[in-house]
């Protein structure tokens, strides 16, 4: 491919283009009228608005996108995460035109997208399935019969959902039907689909990611985990790599799994796997994700290898560059998004100019953003700024990095959370690895919240966890030099 175009905005667009310019592939921006002055703009070699403010009248507009492809004789279309990037109905429209989508094909994009359907595939896997329904339920007293012999809590879930929305945990029998007319109704409104299932709730659940790569050889290897336990609103906003919590023998288990299910679509180029792993460390496939995700960088800082350029390469027809042999983990890596959302008000979105916006510099610090000091924060997309992520020889030094790295960027202008990721940070809960999916919930108290008294005994907590991993050594720690160019700042 000699022509890309980003089919994105912000941070995600400017990091697949910088691979693009390593490899000597010219790109195409597409933008909304508020969007002019972008930095991913402006880096481009060629740039064409695309509609006004509204994403509906401009990043999804597939028919428009396909045009500017045409008229600039584009060889590929890279989705980004978030759009279009999981619209089969896009990846469909890009082959039928004659461009490569640097992504999955529409029929496994189709079938991962409904989580039923992507139940079904995998069931003819060695695949770990929660135990639940494999079909959608409507009939109220069937699913609350289905419910019962399951057993109490269980998770109503929409099947074309995602962010949480149309979920509903039932802890007793009496709330089951109020609960399943909203679910259906959420997911009615949300996906246009009130298509739901029924799940037993896996309590102090881990949510636990493996990332994978398939290429048209039918090679699929796993990069290892990703740990994206720490949620708000069941959206991530701290991701590590890897888990505090996974046996080398689980990691392998989980791994070999996750290419099962990758294989269950014949699937191609980048993609995550997600399982939900309860306190006796049994894992459970939840979904799959057809894109690159928001935490691919943690993965890239533990790996060394970029998954934007294996993507390019994979679409244009190459084999996977390495095998899962080569694959060792070197270090740790963290990542906090920083989004414009007022923490101390249930992480409400905030909007704003960035008066002063600095970024944080050092080695093992990398900045993933879209943003420049002066620019507004605009109302219409996703409120995040950037992705701050932090690489150290282990688990400690990544979290001591990230939290210096915090304390050096500098945001006036408008709230962040940069704060509540210090305070993650800072909770013994964390910083020993002792944690799950409800961490916010049960730990994030703004009003009453004392840092003070959390950063002693995180320090405390810090240096019991390394007197035991003096005498376990849980991870192997690699050296900083030969891994990543991410390693030393933002990405260039």
């Amino acid at each position: 491919m000699k022509k890309i175009l980003i089919a994105n905005r912000g941070e995600i667009a400017l990091r697949v283009m910088r691979t693009c310019k390593q490899m000597g592939i010219s790109t195409v921006a597409i933008y909304s009228e508020v969007d002019r002055n972008s930095p991913h703009v402006r880096f481009a070699d060629e740039a064409v608005c695309i509609g006004p403010a509204p994403s509906k009248e401009s990043y999804l507009k597939i028919d428009s996108i396909i045009s500017v492809c045409k008229t600039l004789n584009v060889d590929g279309v890279h989705p980004g995460y978030g759009f279009l990037s999981e619209n089969a109905t896009f990846a469909k429209a890009c082959k039928d035109n004659g461009i490569i989508f640097i992504g999955p094909t529409p029929e496994a994009i189709e079938i991962m997208g409904s989580k039923l359907a992507a139940k079904q595939a995998v069931s003819k896997f060695d695949v770990p399935l929660v135990p639940g329904t494999d079909q959608p339920i409507s009939d109220i007293q069937e699913a609350k019969n289905l419910a019962t012999e399951i057993g109490f809590p269980i998770l109503i879930k929409a099947s074309a959902g995602g962010g949480g929305k149309g979920m509903r945990i039932v802890n007793h029998v009496q709330e089951f039907e109020e609960q399943m007319k909203l679910a259906v109704s959420e997911a009615t409104s949300a996906f246009g689909d009130g298509s739901v299932f029924i799940e037993k709730f896996v309590t102090s659940p881990r949510h636990i990611e493996i990332q994978v790569l398939g290429d048209t050889y039918g090679n699929i290897v796993y990069l290892f985990e990703r740990d994206c336990s720490v949620q708000r609103r069941h959206q991530k906003v701290v991701e590590e790599a890897p888990s505090a919590v996974l046996t080398p023998a689980l990691r392998k288990k989980m791994g070999e799994a996750a290419v099962q299910v990758a294989h269950a679509v014949n699937y191609l180029g980048a993609g995550t796997v997600e399982f939900i792993v309860n306190d006796k460390l049994d894992f459970y496939f939840l979904e799959m994700n057809t894109r690159l995700q928001v935490e691919h960088p943690v993965t890239e800082m533990i790996t060394g290898v970029d998954l934007v350029k294996e993507q390019i390469r994979i679409a244009s027809g190459e084999k996977i560059s390495f095998t899962q042999d080569d694959l060792t983990i070197k270090g740790h890596a963290i990542e906090l998004r920083v989004y414009a959302e007022d923490p101390e008000n249930n992480f409400l979105p905030d909007i704003g100019k960035l008066e002063v916006y600095q970024i944080p510099k050092g080695e093992g610090i990398r900045v993933d953003d879209g943003f420049d000091e002066g620019m507004d924060i605009p109302i219409y997309y996703d409120p995040m700024i950037a992705k701050l992520v932090a690489y150290g020889n282990n688990r400690m030094d990544a979290i001591e990095k990230l939290k210096k790295a915090i304390d050096n960027y500098r945001i006036e202008g408008v709230k962040t959370t940069l704060s509540f990721g210090k305070f993650v940070l800072n909770h013994p809960a964390f910083s020993t690895g002792n944690f799950d999916t409800s961490f916010v919930e049960r730990y994030f108290h703004p009003n009453t919240t004392n840092q003070e008294e959390l950063e002693l005994a995180s320090f405390i907590a810090a240096k019991l966890l390394n007197e035991k991993n003096h005498t376990l050594k849980v991870h192997e720690s690699g050296n900083t030099e030969d891994i990543s160019q991410w390693r030393s700042n933002r990405l260039e």
